[in-house]
């Protein structure tokens, strides 16, 4: 098993609320560690929105970036209070960093 990619300066927002470490309890939000292939609103012992549960979103890396860059407009009524990551490329390092949390 290949070791997590580094964390970029931009995860720093998304972890004041989101865990990354295996078996770390949930905060405001899920624990992210192994959130890739998940569907959304499905990981064990947190209460999600229904609309992200209704989603059901496959996190890859591409939904990954649609919903880091702006969550409002990819899952409609999900209780996120974050507006969104606009800076594409920071989107992505942050996406590709949770796909490496495995």
């Amino acid at each position: 098993m290949a070791a997590p990619a580094p964390k970029p300066p931009a995860f720093a927002m998304c972890g004041a609320c989101h865990k990354v470490d295996q078996g770390a309890p949930h905060g405001l939000g899920p624990n992210l560690w192994a959130i890739g292939g998940k569907v959304s609103g499905t990981t064990p012992g947190f209460k999600y929105s229904p609309a992200l549960t209704k989603a059901k979103i496959k996190w890859d890396r591409a939904s990954l970036i649609n919903f880091i860059t702006n969550p409002r407009a990819a899952v409609p009524g999900n209780r996120m209070a974050y507006a969104g990551l606009k800076d594409k490329a920071k989107a992505a390092a942050v996406a590709d960093y949770l796909m490496s949390l495995k």
